[in-house]
């Protein structure tokens, strides 16, 4: 293979190199797959390249390498890898319930796939993997397993395709993933609710804004409460994704038209967790639902994410001051000694535009993709892989970060005095003594512009040249609140302890 590839310092192609592959590298998982030309490796003759793939017999020639790299989805496969030995596991057990292997076949295939799935665990399996010709990690794994089982090995995709393998794979790792991310949500919103808490019992008041102006006096508690709800949406979205994924599975609907072997299916799917076999083999190779559910959940929850990050970054600004960050997870600037940046949460609202690039790719994939495979898939394969994989990292940086945010009570409590915050009490009070809801809105409006025109908020005199009584501060107006889901502070801890039940595991 002749290309730029290989003609780039070994140093750079290095720091191009993604991790072994697994669910995390350090804390965080590699946030940047970016998918590049695969390099095969130089040492390839014809004959070894066309004995790693699975397929080749009606060819003449061996694949031009280019184009075979060109076509190879190996390093984003590789964090498929754990899902795809339980994939073939299961393929074992329809194999062996159907009598097509022998039970000593049976053990060497599961005995090799164990080693697999070992090695896959120890972070050695990808190395392995580059040194072959192998379009992607389905067919890699193959290979291990005829290199480890012998001639057994071989008969491991009997009356499976890659087609129904890739499609039930990618299931297994959507749900896992989905279940990951659910539990890092649910995670994040038990610690905002822990702070809303903390809060609610030190009285601290923010200015509820709508259209970023003044609107009427919360409890901070209220806002951040306001969160947690918006996360466990976001969890339920993702365990719906999970759910959804487990219900029909694809494994033995082989290219698209299912299998003249007697494969015990039913087997393959209890094996695997799901609820049944698929009905239609057709459908089930090509269908992409699940993925894209999952991708789609995912990017819901970086917008939550995001949007809070949005407001943790004004919040943080000394025109707003409400909020402090922990050194710990602030930085600095090159040349101005004094700054103390929120690059955390200004990164995790980029990334939210980043998680919806991804998620529309997707989409736009498979939108011109007629029934049964179609290479286009391939495409979502990644992107599944990086979205899911991206938004772990993006969420787990999220909540990580949130635990070093401190919030200033006392400028918090004194600027939702301002802005003559109490006017809707105002109003309300003159609806409750039988004026209409058009002229009291309009008597206060007035009272409000007089206040502003001499330079103060609304006070006493307001209320007796209206003939009303009403809250005059924050936390009377909140205690005056009486519906189900209001900024009352009996409301919210009612509120808060329903969303613990609901963000139990």
């Amino acid at each position: 293979m002749t290309s730029i590839w290989r003609r780039m310092p070994k140093a750079i192609l290095s720091a191009m190199t993604p991790p072994a592959a697994s669910s995390s590298c350090g804390a965080f998982p590699w946030l940047l797959r970016r998918r590049r030309p695969r390099m095969l490796p130089a040492s390839l003759s014809d004959s070894s390249m066309r004995s790693d793939l699975q397929w080749g017999g009606r060819f003449a020639h061996a694949p031009d390498a280019d184009l075979l790299a060109f076509g190879s989805s190996l390093e984003e496969d590789l964090p498929l890898a754990a899902c795809d030995v339980r994939c073939s596991l299961a393929h074992v057990e329809a194999l062996a319930g159907g009598e097509i292997i022998s039970a000593k076949d049976a053990q060497a295939l599961r005995d090799a796939l164990q080693r697999v799935g070992e090695e896959v665990a120890a972070g050695a399996f990808p190395a392995w993997a580059r040194a072959g010709a192998y379009e992607d990690v389905h067919g890699a794994i193959d290979a291990r397993v005829r290199e480890l089982a012998g001639e057994p090995g071989a008969r491991l995709h009997a009356g499976r395709s890659r087609n129904d393998q890739v499609a039930t794979t990618l299931l297994l790792y959507v749900r896992e993933r989905c279940e990951a991310l659910a539990a890092l949500v649910r995670s994040a919103a038990v610690h905002v609710l822990d702070v809303a808490e903390e809060e609610l019992e030190a009285g601290t008041l923010v200015p509820g804004m709508t259209h970023w102006q003044h609107a009427q006096p919360v409890a901070l508690a209220f806002w951040l409460q306001a969160w947690a709800t918006a996360f466990a949406r976001d969890a339920r979205r993702l365990l719906d994704a999970a759910r959804e994924a487990q219900r029909s599975c694809p494994l033995g609907s082989a290219a698209l038209a299912g299998s003249t072997l007697p494969l015990d299916r039913a087997a393959a799917a209890r094996a695997l967790g799901f609820d049944a076999p698929s009905r239609n083999a057709m459908d089930a190779i090509g269908n992409r639902d699940g993925a894209l559910d999952a991708l789609h959940a995912a990017t819901r929850a970086m917008l939550t994410a995001s949007r809070c990050s949005e407001e943790l970054v004004i919040w943080m600004t000394q025109e707003f001051a409400f909020a402090r960050l922990d050194d710990r997870a602030s930085t600095g600037s090159s040349l101005m000694p004094q700054k103390k940046n929120p690059d955390v949460f200004e990164l995790v609202r980029a990334h939210g535009g980043t998680a919806i690039g991804i998620l529309t790719g997707a989409l736009a994939t498979v939108k011109g993709v007629a029934a049964s495979y179609q290479r286009d898939l391939q495409e979502t394969k990644a992107a599944v892989v990086h979205g899911l994989e991206h938004a772990s990292a993006v969420l787990a940086a999220f909540e990580r970060a949130l635990k070093y945010v401190r919030f200033d009570r006392e400028r918090c409590s004194a600027r939702a005095a301002v802005g003559f915050a109490v006017a809707t009490d105002f109003a309300d009070a003159l609806v409750m003594s039988g004026l209409p809801t058009r002229a009291a809105h309009e008597r206060v409006g007035r009272a409000v512009a007089q206040a502003e025109a001499e330079n103060r908020e609304l006070n006493a005199a307001d209320l007796r040249a209206l003939g009303i009584e009403a809250p005059l501060d924050g936390a009377a107006s909140l205690a005056a609140k009486r519906t189900i889901g209001s900024t009352n502070p009996g409301e919210i801890r009612q509120a808060i302890a329903a969303l613990r039940e609901e963000l139990q595991p």
